[in-house]
């Protein structure tokens, strides 16, 4: 299945082996990401489904998260955080609770540039011991719409393979370790690893991503955000293994620092570079990014080829706000998720 779909033009379907939704009506739905990325996306599902879980990176190092990672050795909360913000109701103890735990203490003290949730989340972990009961108890104080889980129960580094890393030696590779520092290295990221190697994945995590009827991968900061969920084994074999339908979401602009310079095609290509067994049912780009907007005017035609080779279809849809900046608008975005997850799939209709 191959080829440029435009986003209301009815998708070819995978064969009808893949099972539906077991609650007709509510589609099952695994996002994975983190940051930034992964609360767009999580603001757009929730909208569509209460079936829904969030796997989130735990690479962070800077920061508030950073801060505790080192003194206590915890998992880094703060992409967890964001994650429970985006899935907070609407309403408001939903927003209030959302505004709360994203707050961050002023001043230079101890406290300062801490998230409250942040310091809520780690000392729900030090109670209970259990990093996804503390993350469902969080949850269930903030009533959030799905639930949050970590890919991995030990915090993870990566480690960034970079070209150009040193600008008096521009064709030497070097390696940057760090979240915080490869999300803004000079220079031009060629692959990256985790560490420790094959770190264990969070068996909820597997088994979300193997009961899903969509897993949605990205938007997010393309090499710490989104590829690290592909070089956990345990959870690399549960998206090759899954019934579920694969949903791959572009960022709307190239990152500076960490894939500045990159086309659309060389996004999706660095995919396929580290996961080469992946396949994607759909990959969802945003119109005006790749006809003069951020990424210039895009080459279809090598952006088409580039979907084709992981099976995809291309979607192009409008999911971006309407300010200019590089920043996905829910509602947009739920509309281009329900088109696709609707015509793409053996779920609805939903509501």
């Amino acid at each position: 299945m191959t080829g440029y779909v435009p986003a209301r033009q009815q998708l070819r379907t995978r064969p009808a082996e893949r099972a539906a939704s077991p609650r007709p009506g509510v589609p099952k739905i695994a996002a994975l990401g983190g940051g930034q990325g992964l609360s767009a996306s999580l603001s757009a599902l929730r909208r569509l489904t209460t079936e829904l879980t969030a796997v989130v990176t735990v690479a962070d190092d800077g920061g508030s998260s950073g801060r505790l990672r080192a003194e206590l050795g915890v998992l880094p909360p703060g992409d967890l955080r964001k994650a429970l913000a985006a899935l907070c109701g609407d309403d408001d103890w939903g927003r209030t609770w959302s505004e709360v735990i994203q707050q961050r203490f002023a001043g230079t003290g101890e406290l300062g540039g801490h998230a409250v949730g942040n310091l809520l989340i780690v000392a729900l972990w030090e109670k209970l011991g259990d990093p996804v009961e503390a993350l469902n108890w969080v949850g269930r104080l903030l009533n959030v719409q799905g639930r949050v889980l970590p890919m991995s129960a030990v915090p993870l580094d990566i480690e960034a393979q970079v070209r150009g890393h040193d600008p008096l030696r521009p064709g030497e590779v070097s390696a940057v370790r760090g979240q915080a520092a490869v999300a803004i290295t000079p220079g031009t990221v060629q692959s990256i690893r985790l560490l420790p190697d094959e770190p264990p994945a969070v068996p909820e995590a597997v088994q979300a991503v193997l009961e899903a009827d969509w897993v949605v991968l990205g938007p997010g900061s393309w090499f710490t955000s989104v590829l690290p969920h592909l070089l956990v084994p345990e959870l690399a074999k549960a998206l090759t293994e899954t019934r579920a339908r694969r949903l791959l979401t572009l960022n709307l602009a190239p990152q500076p620092g960490e894939t500045e310079g990159f086309t659309p095609q060389r996004h999706l290509e660095v995919i396929a570079d580290h996961a080469p067994g992946l396949a994607v049912d759909a990959i969802l780009v945003d119109e005006r990014a790749v006809s003069g907007g951020a990424f210039g005017v895009a080459d279809l035609a090598g952006l088409e080829q580039a979907a084709a080779r992981m099976g995809a279809a291309l979607v192009l849809d409008s999911v971006a706000r309407a300010d200019g900046t590089p920043r996905h608008d829910a509602e947009l975005l739920a509309a281009a998720y329900d088109r696709i997850f609707r015509t793409h799939g053996r779920i609805g209709p939903w509501r």
